[in-house]
Formats: structure tokens, sequence, C-alpha cells
């Protein structure tokens, strides 16, 4: 099996596909990111859905990178029989989606061989196939998948096989296309074509954002690319990662799905956006989240589906080995039912960062803000999950009062700042003290000079790290410079940051994690801020350094066996980095909240 760090994305804005380093594309959900996979490989073996394309012989590529600042993805593999080059992409979406490998022959003659093995509903559901001349179709209840080749194929042990040679010179596209079985088929793609559309999208798109300088230029739109990859371009939603149920502990139960979009990512994606100049993509978002949030603020949910559909069941598929045994895969998140109080503070948080930056010409969204302000005002001092989603009893968590906080600053400042937003500004300004010293009271331990987890235990947090990002306390605050050093005393291994130490900590689940790349970036912006460039620089360096061999990152990093860990690409590994590279290269920093995330 390959590792995590072995895969390179490929996406359509509504979908995304991960291609391993020896050619076969092993996760796939269509039509959207939280569709039913119709490769699973990824979290079983190949039989439960996959396509390979390779040399006859097999093996891991030779080479493989993006062509320039897009998302086609070019895979060479160099023999003594010759150099043959794989072409993989994902045109962006038309009337359906589709998945375009381009077989080019670079040198010599290789022998090829493709093996397409659809399985819908995640491996479990086999589909009735008919071959046509250059064109096989596959269906199974609601979909229709059909392969357009000019290559020979032949079903073979309930796949699709196909072997041929490709010489210098030589170019054979396969097309994969999927649609509603009850419906006509949509007419199939030029690949060649299609690549160049393909191209010419991504390039334009990279060139529209603001222009990046110094030496984390390509890191930046590395991972800018990526972001927009995972954005679900019909709503403006933004998922956490292509993937679910890969693991925070190879072997371990820590398996989530992270195929939604999580309110708490608000402010840090509008941030990430907005600094790199993608308004329109930061427009989107907004949009979204309010439309998200609608209704009753006590009804407010810590995530939500790619069009704002609240229910999402968790689910465990028996039926699926996991990645690399660790098992459930998960589908859904049980996680979404949770109290969290902090995301009252990340949302209104994040709609103050999108009326500053001139976003919203008129702020119709203010009486929904006041309402959510309401709820929190009455509920702010009540026991709850937290930002990692504890499924252990419920604790009065330091950074929900400080997000509490950050609410109540927020909308205060914002009645202060525009003579067109009203609301009891006095009151709100009283809240903001009383939860200043409430956090202040019970969350710091003096003798230890820390913040902590949660009030009344020792334990530490890495979101911790955040409170003078928010502005709670001044960067340079004994009280913030005692709990950086606590942090890299107690919660670093190998220079790295955990979220929390699962083993001292009640969080309702077995086994271990990795560390959260996330929490790193946080400890560099920190170290930043207190004018600590130096090590804030050769932390940041070193995760640069985590990076796969396309520049993508995973939720966590294991600094035991050096192999990423989790969900990939994660978009809250890839928000941080072009923050704090921005931040690093212009020697300043936005003063905004991250984003936070657990199961």
């Amino acid at each position: 099996m390959s590792r995590i760090e072995d895969y390179a994305l490929l996406g359509d804005l509504q979908t995304a596909a991960l291609v391993s380093t020896t050619g076969s594309i092993d996760w796939l959900c269509l039509p959207a990111f939280d569709s039913p996979a119709c490769f699973a490989a990824l979290v079983d073996t190949p039989d439960a859905g996959h396509w390979l394309i390779a040399p006859a012989t097999g093996g891991v590529c030779s080479t493989r990178r993006y062509v320039e600042e897009t998302l086609v993805l070019e895979t060479e593999w160099r023999s003594q029989e010759g150099t043959v080059r794989v072409i993989d992409f994902m045109p962006p979406r038309g009337h359906a989606p589709d998945v375009v490998r381009i077989v080019e022959g670079v040198s010599g003659s290789v022998a090829m061989r493709s093996e397409l093995r659809l399985r819908f509903d995640y491996g479990r559901v086999v589909p009735w196939v008919r071959h046509h001349g250059d064109r096989m179709e596959a269906i199974a209840g609601p979909d229709r998948v059909r392969l357009r080749t000019p290559a020979p194929t032949v079903g073979r042990d309930l796949a699709t096989v196909s072997e041929f040679t490709v010489r210098a010179g030589d170019r054979v596209p396969f097309v994969l296309t999927w649609n509603p079985s009850h419906l006509p088929p949509p007419k199939t793609v030029d690949a060649e074509q299609a690549l160049v559309d393909t191209t010419t999208f991504w390039s334009a798109w990279a060139e529209r954002g603001t222009p990046v300088i110094g030496p984390y230029r390509k890191a930046i739109r590395r991972s800018l690319l990526t972001l927009k990859a995972l954005t679900y371009q019909p709503t403006g939603g933004i998922v956490a990662a292509a993937t679910t149920s890969l693991p925070e502990q190879i072997g371990g139960p820590r398996n989530w799905d992270y195929r939604y979009c999580w309110l708490r990512d608000s402010t840090y994606t509008l941030q990430a956006l907005i600094s790199a100049g993608y308004l329109d993509e930061a427009r989107a978002w907004r949009e979204w989240l309010l439309r998200a949030v609608a209704g009753d603020p006590a009804d407010l949910q810590i995530m939500y589906s790619l069009d704002g559909t609240r229910r999402l069941p968790e689910a465990e598929l028996a039926w699926l080995a996991g990645y690399e045994g660790s098992t459930p895969v998960r589908t859904g998140n049980a996680a979404s039912d949770q109290l969290q109080l902090d995301v009252w503070g990340e949302t209104l948080d994040g709609l103050a960062l999108a009326r500053n930056a001139g976003l919203a010409d008129q702020d119709d969204a203010w009486d929904l803000q006041t309402a959510l302000m309401e709820h929190l005002e009455g509920n702010w001092d009540q026991p709850d999950n937290g930002l990692w989603e504890m499924r252990g009893a419920r604790r009065h968590f330091t950074h929900s009062k400080v997000m509490a906080w950050v609410a109540a600053d927020r909308m205060a400042t914002a009645v202060r700042s525009h003579p067109d937003l009203h609301g009891p500004v006095e009151k709100w300004e009283a809240l903001r003290a009383t939860i200043h010293d409430d956090v202040i009271a019970h969350g710091f331990d003096a003798d230890r000079n820390t913040f902590t987890q949660s009030y009344g235990a020792p334990g530490l947090d890495a979101s911790l790290l955040m409170i003078p990002r928010v502005g709670f306390l001044p960067p340079n605050d004994p009280r913030v410079l005692g709990t950086i050093s606590a942090i890299q005393s107690e919660l670093t291994e190998d220079g790295l940051v955990k979220r929390y130490n699962t083993t001292g900590s009640d969080d309702g689940l077995t086994g271990g994690e990795g560390m959260f790349l996330a929490c790193s970036f946080w400890l560099v912006d920190a170290l930043h801020l207190a004018g600590r460039q130096e090590q804030a620089t050769a932390l940041f360096e070193r995760l640069l350094d985590l990076r796969n061999d396309v520049g993508l990152l995973s939720e966590e990093w294991d600094p035991a066996t050096g192999r990423q860990l989790g969900n990939t690409p994660q978009a809250f590994s890839h928000f941080p980095l072009v923050t704090s590279a921005l931040q690093l290269h212009a020697g300043k920093a936005h003063h905004s909240q991250h984003p936070i995330r657990g199961s």
C-alpha cells in the first residue's frame, strides 16, 4: 500500500482524485467530494476500486511534477526500454465529471498496462460492464461511468484491462466520464483540448492573485492551488480534506470523515484568501457561511455539508479493511452534533474580517450576527466539547472562553467603528471584560506561568498559542511567553507540536496521534509575534520540508517513522502555511483567528 505522502491531487472544483507514485488512482468520489467512492483502494485493497496506468513491469515512478502552477500532473517512468509519461488531470466541471489520462511515449518503446476496477458505494457494488468498440460502459443503480480510449480493452477478473505499447511521440488518451444512469450520456471531451483548457484555467487562476515574491513563493502558490481544488464551486464551501478515515495513528481508531465544511475554518480561510488577493473566493466562502448558519442561533453547528446540509450521520463501513488496517472507516461525522462554544466566536470573527476587507457592501447579515451574539451572551459560561471535539465529558475549555471574548470584542468594535451598525455596545464591552477576567482567574496557572487546556486541570493545549493572535493578550505579555515556553517543553516532539497529550486528557477515545501540523504553524506565528524571528523561520522551513514531492501536506506527521498521517491534502495545514509564509516574508502579522479542528 502506498504511503499517504505518495499521493498527488487532481480536482475539478467539485470532487478530487488521489494518484499514487505507482500510477494508480486509489480514491475518487463521484460526483462530489462527499459522494460514495468508486475508487476506494486507499482504505482497503485494489479490489475496492482503483485505476492503474503504468508500465507493464510496474513499480514506483522515476519522477513526477505538476505542470507549472496547475493541477495537471505529469508522472514519468524511465527504464532501459525507454521513457513514458502519464499526464493526469480533471477538467474544470462542465456537464459531468471527467478524469483524463494521456499516455505519452517520450523515448524508446514501453509496454503499458491499464487496469480499471470500478466499485461503487465504497467498494461494495460491482457494476454491470459492457464493451462497445472504443467505449466501455459500467452501470450500477444511480451511477454510469464511460471509458473512451483508442487502446484495446478487455474484461478480465471483473476489471477493464488494456495492454498496449507506446513509442516516442505516441499519445494514447483515456477519458473516464460519470453521469446519472437515468440520463443520456454526456458528450465525451476531447482529451487534448481538455488538457489545453485545464492548463489555461489553472494558470489563469494562479495569476489572478496578488503577485507573490520572496523565498516562499512556490510553496504559497502550491498551497493556494490546493485550497482552490478543495473548493466546492457550486456553493463556495471548502472541504477540510478530500478523504475520509486516513488514520491519525497507523492501526488506530482515530479515523474521521473530513469531506465537510467546518465553520471554524471561516476566519482563517478568509484571511488566507484575502491576503493572497483572491477576493472572489473569499466572498463566495462568506456567502456560504451566511447561508449555513442562518436559522436559530441555538442550532449553530460546528460543520455542514458542501451545500449547507446539517445532518451528517456517522456510520462505519465494516466491509473496508482501513488504511494499513486502521479501522473503522467512517462516513459522516458525529461531532456535528457537539456543543463547541468557540464556533460562535469563530463565525463572528470571520464575518468581521470580511466586513473589514470590504467584502460586504451592505451588511445585511448584521441581524444574524446580533442574534448569534445574543445567544452566546447567555451560554458562554457553559461547559462544552471544545475545539478538538472531545468525545468525553464536557469541560470549561480555555480556548472556548477566549473565543467567546473574541465574539464580544468583534461585535463591540464593529458598532464603535461602523456608524450604520447598531447594538448594545456597552453591554458587549462589559461582557468582554467579564469573560477576560474569568479566563485569567480560572484558565491561567500562576504557579507554572501558563494557560491550561481547561479550567482547574493542569493539561496544556496547542490552541493556547492563539491567545496573542486574536488579541486577547499582547504577544510579549509574560503569561503568553510562559505559555509558549510550557508548550515547547511539554507538548512538542522532535520540535513539532501536539494538539494535547492524549494520554492525560479525557477525550473519550483510545489510541494516540501524530504531530498536528497546524499547531506547529501556530507556534511559528506565536514566535513571530513575540519577535523571535530566527526561531519562527527555522520552524517554518522545517515544516516546508514535511511536504511531499508535489508540495502537499496531510493533517499530521509521525516523527518516529517520518511519515504523514491523517486525511489529505489537509486544508487546515495549507491555510496556515500561506499566512505564516506571507507574515514571515513581510515581517508583520495579520491579527486574526486561526480556525481549528478535531475529529
